[in-house]
């Protein structure tokens, strides 16, 4: 028998990455705070928990993918939260992007309570959450890791074990480094097409499939064309995300202009009204 599930956050990503694990075949138990979030899956035959609390005493695996750091630290590390309620043997997932320091200080709790953590952000945005085609990167126990691999499984196809716990945040840093100064060239690319007079959808055909070709390239630049904001990752987590490679960065004394420089820009774009807007409403700084 499959392991029953618990799943904590139900956002853009969370939502279908929980509908994902359900399709498995997999129990799933889940909390959010707003319960209208888990009304399609409790309608596909999830069951719904009052409190982090009550989940977490009922689940073999948890899984948790939330907003900020203090989310995580509350809903692990809080009163009643997971540590505290989760049965010995437990096996928790935290696939919020977070702190590296985070992670490891939840392992060592959790190591004390004869629980099993991981660190195991994502990157895929809302079409790979959807299409189960996530990249996971994962920090903690090599055997803890090959334990929920049939569970990571559900949820993405590049699944990488990277380490200690930690290691998982850590590279979730360097995923979210090379995207920011990635996406001020995509919107520089298609500013000078549009300037010079060229049809930008065009230039994509071209340049999209070759060296300059990315993710963001052929993802989040047809969504700019179309002015299509809608959040596959919202402006106000990247800015958190960013935070926090620049603070680890600065604790490593090592330089990251391009990182700098991105975070000042979706800054300035999240203080225009644009925060809770897709990453690819960047473009509207070069259009205002």
């Amino acid at each position: 028998m499959k392991q029953t599930v618990g799943f904590i956050g139900l956002g853009v990503m969370g939502q279908s990455m929980a509908k994902n694990i359900l399709r498995a075949g997999y129990p799933l138990q889940v909390y959010t705070r707003t319960k209208k979030k888990a009304e399609q899956l409790i309608e596909q035959g999830a069951v719904w928990k009052n409190t982090v609390q009550e989940l977490a005493g009922d689940c073999d695996v948890i899984i948790t993918i939330i907003g900020y750091p203090q989310d995580v630290e509350e809903v692990y590390l809080g009163q009643d939260g997971i540590i505290q309620s989760a049965r010995p043997g437990t096996y928790i997932i935290d696939m919020t992007t977070s702190k590296p320091a985070l992670a490891k200080k939840i392992y060592q709790e959790a190591k004390g309570k004869k629980l099993f953590a991981l660190d195991a952000p994502v990157s895929g945005g809302d079409i790979g959450a959807r299409e189960a085609r996530l990249a996971i990167m994962v920090g903690g126990d090599k055997d803890a890791y090959e334990y929920c691999l049939p569970i990571f499984e559900t949820m993405g196809q590049n699944i990488v074990y990277q380490g200690e716990s930690g290691s998982g945040q850590h590279t979730k840093m360097c995923n979210q480094i090379a995207i920011a100064a990635g996406m001020i060239g995509v919107c520089e690319a298609i500013a000078y097409a549009e300037s010079s007079g060229l049809d930008p959808a065009n230039v994509l055909k071209s340049i999209s499939t070759g060296a300059a070709g990315s993710w963001s390239l052929s993802n989040l630049a047809p969504r700019m064309l179309a002015d299509d904001f809608e959040p596959g990752f919202f402006v106000k987590h990247f800015i958190k995300d960013m935070g926090i490679a620049l603070e680890e960065s600065g604790n490593m004394d090592l330089q990251t202009p391009g990182l700098k420089l991105a975070h000042e820009l979706y800054e300035k774009l999240a203080q225009s009204g644009e925060e809770n807007s897709g990453t690819q409403a960047l473009i509207k700084l070069w259009k205002s």
